[in-house]
Parts: structure tokens; sequence; C-alpha cells
């Protein structure tokens, strides 16, 4: 019988895990120096959270299921829901605003497996719940792009959009909501080419010649600051869009506070997502092709759908999987600080259970050690110490115990010393 991984999951191995620990915990540095404290929430919740969030179609790309009292549940697709949830469980009336808090754990999407996109995947995020805006925003591009800047991930090309500027001239045209929807996916898709045919083509999805120029014309504006002048000018004959691009522009002038410069305006960034209410960004590392977006977020109002108070929360989340195939295709390999700091060599029998007593005060004083289990001759004892690339060999043997001392190889050098039982730990850490 043979059994192999559920289709889209993956088995990381030794040094795989090693590298996600490390961006992991460059991540986790990043957030908490910014005043973000970590939460978790189950991996399943019940199935209602999602359908509230998204629609009933979301069902066809969830793992939902039946528990033994009958109830409804689902793998987590995302992690913005249940961190609303847990707001309005937890932190509502408890809590002062503004929150901030931070999440990492796997999600599960029941989808067609393709580079880059699998059935178990991992999202690193937060959720600044209840600070004003521009400042929340700002703050919250700006801990983006420091923690890109720590994975070594650069440039990245961070981009940004204010929705309220194409809704407010949706509001302006009276547009019903379900055009305004069906608009904002096909500009989510980044198709331009499909924008154009279906307000400008044969059977255009709305029929308003002024209102369909403006949109396309919107849409192309991609740049910097400089941009913001051509955005005035073509908004300027509409009232309902004048407050976002207000906000947009003072946006701006609050990320240059914060240190950001390498962001592009970019009209055309929508998220499709109906919550969302003002600022939007993505994240894109264009070496990585097809799967260039990392990241992805803005500001939105979600509580409120779940029946909670009108708070505004910005929040964005990483693709840590993808954050990873970032870090190999701009940085190469790695190469990372071996995992074992000592090994304890034992030369023979009579110094194995010392060796034991030696290994254990290493570990008790956090130093990274082994020690052989496999009763191994010396040499290949040696042989393994240098296979796995620890830095220093602790060499027990019968004379050296009965003067109270141990031999201690550095495996780089090739040098040895003689070294007390005593002071064996200073000398190890001192020597790390």
């Amino acid at each position: 019988m043979e059994f192999t991984r559920p289709r889209g999951t993956r088995d990381f191995l030794f040094t795989e895990m090693r590298e996600r620990k490390e961006a992991e915990s460059t991540l986790r540095n990043v957030f908490e120096n910014y005043g973000f404290q970590e939460i978790k929430t189950p991996l399943f919740e019940e199935l209602k959270l999602f359908t509230t969030k998204s629609g009933e179609e979301i069902v066809d790309q969830l793992y939902n299921f039946k528990d033994k009292s009958d109830r409804e549940l689902a793998l987590r697709p995302e992690l913005t829901a249940p961190v609303a949830r847990l707001y309005l469980n937890e932190l509502q009336k408890t809590t002062a605003k503004p929150i901030k808090l931070y999440y990492y754990g796997s999600c599960f999407r029941y989808e067609r497996p393709q580079k880059g996109r699998f059935r178990q995947f991992w999202q690193f995020g937060c959720e600044l719940i209840g600070a004003k805006s521009p400042e929340g925003e700002a703050e919250v591009i700006s801990m983006c792009n420091e923690s890109l800047e720590s994975l070594g991930i650069t440039p990245a090309d961070i981009n940004i959009n204010h929705l309220g500027i194409i809704r407010g001239l949706f509001a302006h045209f009276n547009i019903d909501t379900k055009t305004q929807r069906e608009i904002m996916v096909i500009i989510d898709k980044g198709d331009k080419e499909l924008l154009r045919e279906s307000l400008v083509g044969d059977n255009p999805v709305i029929d308003n010649e002024e209102l369909n120029n403006v949109l396309l014309n919107l849409i192309d504006m991609v740049g910097g600051k400089e941009i913001l002048p051509d955005i005035e000018k073509l908004v300027k004959p509409y009232d309902e869009p004048q407050e976002s691009l207000a906000e947009l522009e003072e946006l701006v002038k609050t990320l240059d506070s914060f240190g950001v410069d390498n962001y592009t305006l970019n009209l055309g960034v929508a998220r499709g997502l109906d919550y969302y209410t003002g600022i939007v960004f993505e994240v894109y590392i264009p070496e990585l092709g097809a799967q260039k977006q990392v990241c992805g977020g803005g500001t939105y109002s979600l509580i409120k759908v779940f029946g909670g108070e009108e708070i505004e929360s910005t929040g964005f989340a990483f693709g840590f999987d993808r954050l990873m195939n970032a870090i190999e295709e701009l940085n190469g390999e790695k190469e990372l600080k071996p995992y074992l700091d000592v090994f304890v060599a034992p030369i023979n029998d009579e110094t194995r259970q010392k060796s034991f007593e030696i290994t254990q005060t290493l570990r008790k004083n956090g130093i990274a050690t082994d020690v052989d289990l496999n009763r191994k001759k010396f040499k290949k004892l040696m042989n393994h110490a240098n296979n796995i690339n620890v830095g220093k060999v602790v060499i027990v043997g019968k004379k050296d115990l009965d003067e109270g001392k141990v031999t201690v190889k550095d495996m780089n050098s090739g040098d040895q010393e003689l070294v007390s039982l005593d002071s064996l730990v200073d000398y190890i850490k001192g020597e790390l």
C-alpha cells in the first residue's frame, strides 16, 4: 500500500523549514516593532462566516463539511473574516482603539493546483482597527514596505489607488450596484482590452459615453505623485469623487513623512471586493511573472457586514508562499547558519555517560547541541560532524576527563584546544 500527500499540498523538509522560519521571524520582528500583537483563530469556522462575507458562490472553493452535530463548518480560506469575527466576540467592547493585531497561519481553498497556487497555503497579515486615515493607511503601507526590505525583497512595486474615486463617478452617473460590481471585477482582472470592450464595444455594460471615456482614461493613469494633477483635471467636473481624491493626496504626503517613496499610483487597482471603501494597494514582484502579486490590502468596513458597528479597518496579507518564491528568485540560495552549534563525540563507551551529561549542560545554557546516539566509531563521528556542518566538536576522551577536561575542535580551522569542564560553557559561548 502506498500513501501520498493530498493533491495541492506540500511537504517541507529541514532546509526549507529553516528558511520559512527565518522569514517568519523577520516578519514578526517588523510587525511587533510597529506595536502589533499576534492573535490566532481556529482552522475552521462556521460556513456562514465566509458566505456572509463573499456570497454563496464561494462554497465551490471551500473545504466545507458537517460535524457530528450537523453544524456546517469550513476550513478557513482566508483570515480577514475570522479576525473580524474575533473582534466582534472578544475585542469590540473591551479594547481601546486603534487595535493593532497580526496573524500567521494556513488557509485552504479547493481549487485547481498550479504553479504558485496550492490548496493549502499560508498568509501573514495584519489588521489596524479604528485608526484614522490617512495616518493608519500610511503606517500599514510603511510596515508592508519595511517587511519586504527586511526580507531582501527589493525593489518591490507598491501600487496604490483610492476606490472612492471610481465609486464617486458611479454615484454621479447613477450606476446601479450590479453594474458597478461587474465593472469592478473586470478592472480587478487587470485586462484593459476586456474593459475597453465592455465599455465601448458593440454591447457596452454602461450606456453612457461620457462615463465610459472617463473610466478608460482613469484606469490608464499609472505613475508617481506627478500624475495627481492629471487625475484632478479628469475628475474636476464631478463633485462626488473629490473627497476621495483629497484623501489620496493626503496619503501621498503622509507616506513621504513615513519615508516611503517606492510606490506607484495605479488607478487600475480595484481589489474586486465590495467591502473595500477607500485606499487599496497591491504589491508586485515582476520577477515572479504571472504570480507577481505577493500582497493585497486596503481600508474596508467588513465588521459592519457581520452586524457590528461602523468602524474602519486597514489591513493587508502577504501570500507567504509567494514571499518565499520571491526571496529565492531575487536572492538566490541563501547560506543558512548551521542548525547546531556543537556536536559531542565520545571516544569510547567509557566516556558515553559523561558525554550525555556534557550535552545536557550545554543545552541548558542555550547552546544547540547534539550527541552520538548510535555508538559510532570515532572516525565516523568526525565524518558525521563534517556532513552536518557543525562548528565545534567536543571530543570526550577518558584521559582528558581524568584531568577534568575535554578537547574542543574547531571544524572550520581544524584547531583543537583542551578546555576544562568548568569553563566549557563560557568557552563555547565566547566562540559562537
